[in-house]
């Protein structure tokens, strides 16, 4: 079965089928619905060939459902009908988690995606637990997602959002006891070194979650 992977992010949506080969992008932003995501990709895609599509949303997903509303994209995401827009069977997955399957190596994974915000995902020997530890309180009224998303970079400057973000990985290592923890997201790559017990990810790793999960429901 080929699977339609697509990954949808605050400036452009990427798909790509079966999670190999090219990835093609598509402009998104503040006007971009659920209906006008899927006229967009069926348009890009129309030269491909694929059974089903994988969508990695940004934004907590419920029993495979879209729960609330995008916060960097338009309206209409919620209860929008993606099966029957695209006329192939669907399954829908937060973006942060769907990049964790990707990563996944076997045993008890934490990923944090360090981007416009905080992303994270648990998978505990092979059962994915999406997380959305970044609204968790931190210091001064401000959560994890503040100090370490990319306004808190833009508050403190560099040095201080690493040292941050090192004692953010030390306290959620501390208290979620994973093997070992699966760094994405694009600020990933403005570490000088990788914490202890830390790899650095890849975003297209998101590409294969997306057929990773229909292996695992």
């Amino acid at each position: 079965m080929k699977i339609l992977v697509i990954d949808v992010g605050g400036t452009n949506v990427k798909v790509q089928v079966g999670g190999v080969g090219e990835i093609r992008k598509i402009p998104s932003g503040m006007e971009l619905s659920g209906q006008l995501m899927a006229d967009s990709v069926k348009q890009s895609t129309g030269d491909w060939d694929f059974d089903a599509v994988t969508i990695g949303y940004p934004g907590p997903v419920t029993g495979g459902q879209i729960a609330l509303e995008p916060v960097n994209l338009g309206k209409g995401w919620q209860g929008f009908d993606f099966a029957a827009a695209f006329g192939k069977p669907v399954k829908i997955i937060n973006d942060a988690a769907m990049q964790a399957l990707g990563s996944y190596q076997g045993g008890r994974m934490l990923f944090l995606g360090l981007g416009t915000g905080l992303g994270s995902c648990m998978i505990l020997d092979n059962v994915i637990a999406p997380m959305e530890l970044g609204h968790l309180p931190y210091k001064k009224t401000r959560t994890f997602e503040e100090y370490v998303g990319n306004a808190g970079m833009k508050r403190m400057g560099r040095r201080k959002w690493q040292a941050a973000l090192l004692d953010v990985i030390a306290r959620l290592r501390a208290a979620l006891l994973p093997d070992y923890v699966v760094l994405g997201g694009g600020n990933v790559k403005k570490l000088d070194e990788m914490p202890p017990a830390c790899r650095m990810g890849d975003n297209d790793n998101a590409f294969l979650g997306g057929v990773r999960l229909w292996e695992y429901r």
